[in-house]
């Protein structure tokens, strides 16, 4: 054996926090699809039955479907808002000397520190001050100032991952700055973008304090599954209900990363 190489010891105490880390993050959320399956509308052990039909309840219920429609328009159109500002906020970050860069970069990550239900009620006083109603529009706003933290730190590593000549050389060749963006930067950056989308889509979809301050009448599915709960007979439903958006949400996560994974794979290897 060289004096340079060494036998890589597993690290016991560090596997035994990791263990016990999955267990105490996870295990109590796997209790929302084993109580969604129980033939009964009270959540104990042991389980009274196993049943479907709570899952085929939620198909005739009006109500659901229509939170399900606002959630997803707010999703799609924060993700899209989001990600879009993100692409220019990482590519100023990353390729441009900016004057305190260093705390204008802390202050946009401050959605992600700071408690949510401070920027729910400063911004529900100020929307109130403006006289402006309180809709889907106040919500998407909202989700916004959170989903773009989310996007900016998905993209900043995609930008710093590949080697700036490339532009260089497309400028070199006559090509203009947009066109150099959309040609050149914009493919090496896509699987960032995707996963941003994706990421953030999520984020919006499942975020319940911005909506529970800023939602009218429209209520979001988050919401709407917070206003059934006062109800015993609605909640295997309930549970029904969050562990697909559950399944789905963790969906959209893992193949987020995957993509993200895999670009910085591609790129190492320099394909």
């Amino acid at each position: 054996m060289s004096s340079g190489s060494y036998i890589k010891r597993p690290n016991r105490p560090l596997q035994v926090y990791a263990a016990i880390f999955l267990v105490v993050l996870y295990v109590p959320v796997l209790f929302l699809p084993l109580f969604s399956f129980n033939d009964s509308i009270y959540v104990k052990f042991p389980l009274s039955g196993f049943t479907t039909k709570w899952y085929f309840e939620l198909w005739d219920r009006a109500p659901v479907w229509n939170a399900l429609e606002n959630s997803l328009k707010v999703g799609f159109v924060v993700a899209t808002l989001s990600t879009f500002l993100g692409i220019f906020a990482a590519k100023a970050i990353t390729r441009y000397e900016i004057p305190g860069r260093g705390p204008l970069v802390s202050f946009i990550m401050l959605p992600l520190v700071v408690p949510l239900i401070i920027f729910g009620v400063a911004l529900l006083v100020l929307l109130s001050q403006l006289g402006i109603p309180l809709s889907l529009y106040t919500v998407t706003v909202g989700h916004l100032i959170i989903c773009l933290p989310f996007a900016i730190a998905t993209l900043i590593p995609r930008f710093e991952g590949f080697d700036q000549s490339i532009e260089e050389a497309s400028a070199d060749l006559g090509e203009n700055a947009w066109w150099t963006f959309w040609r050149v930067t914009f493919p090496m950056v896509a699987p960032g973008v995707l996963a941003s989308l994706m990421l953030t889509f999520t984020v919006s979809f499942d975020e319940f304090i911005m909506a529970f301050f800023l939602s009218g009448t429209e209520p979001t599915l988050p919401m709407y599954i917070w206003s059934q709960l006062r109800f015993p007979q609605e909640f295997p439903s309930v549970l029904a209900l969050a562990s697909l958006i559950l399944a789905v949400s963790f969906l959209m996560v893992f193949l987020g990363q995957w993509i993200n994974r895999g670009a910085y794979t591609d790129a190492a290897k320099g394909k």
